[in-house]
């Protein structure tokens, strides 16, 4: 287990080392990605942003999601939850979250752009992956922005996740995957939702 998100963080670096030096981007997905991704970056050495990407909450259970959407408007549907979803919802739900998208822009980024990702290596961190829907709608726009090399990294997913993830990127690095996983918190001790005040006060530590 890791002992919170800041020794996750610094663990998952040094699995990563091998990239230190090659002009690194890393992009972490709030909220809880973002210590994670703050000390990630820091022990490579690495450039630091957020990726805003939000899940597509269910209409009766906003706890699951039936995929997620990206700044950009890449989009990442999970295909055995869609198809119980009436369509004509779908939009609908697409617009709420662009707009908290926007917000988080706005409130966590300070309004700033993402970085160029072009022709870069990117690093996308979150701390932990259970669906894989935010991962996937974040790996969709860089793709789209044409980045060189895409490696996700997390502290702890499923193995069946880590597997699906493979077929997508370049590289996939995760250091715990319990076989009996069930939510991302089991990997922790000290676990915490994490606010938007939080949030900017590691960002301003860049």
């Amino acid at each position: 287990m890791f002992e919170d998100r800041k020794d996750a963080g610094r663990k998952l670096a040094k699995s990563l080392s091998k990239y230190k030096g090659e002009g690194l981007l890393v992009l972490a997905i709030p909220r809880g990605g973002v210590e994670v991704g703050y000390h990630v970056a820091r022990e490579l050495g690495a450039d630091f942003s957020m990726i805003i990407t939000r899940k597509l909450p269910l209409p009766a259970n906003p706890e699951a999601g039936f995929g997620a959407i990206s700044e950009d408007g890449s989009t990442f549907m999970i295909q055995d939850s869609v198809k119980w979803i009436p369509q004509e919802v779908i939009p609908r739900i697409k617009e709420e979250q662009k707009r908290e998208i926007e917000r988080r822009i706005k409130t966590l980024r300070k309004g700033k752009p993402l970085p160029d990702i072009k022709d870069r290596t990117v690093i996308l961190v979150d701390d932990g992956i259970a669906m894989g829907s935010t991962m996937g709608a974040s790996i969709l726009l860089c793709k789209s922005q044409e980045a060189k090399k895409i490696i996700v990294a997390s502290p702890i997913s499923s193995p069946r996740m880590v597997e699906k993830l493979k077929d997508e990127v370049d590289e996939v690095i995760i250091l715990e995957t319990p076989l009996n996983f069930r939510a991302v918190a089991q990997g922790y001790l000290n676990w915490y939702d994490v606010s938007d005040e939080e949030v900017s006060e590691i960002m301003e530590r860049k």
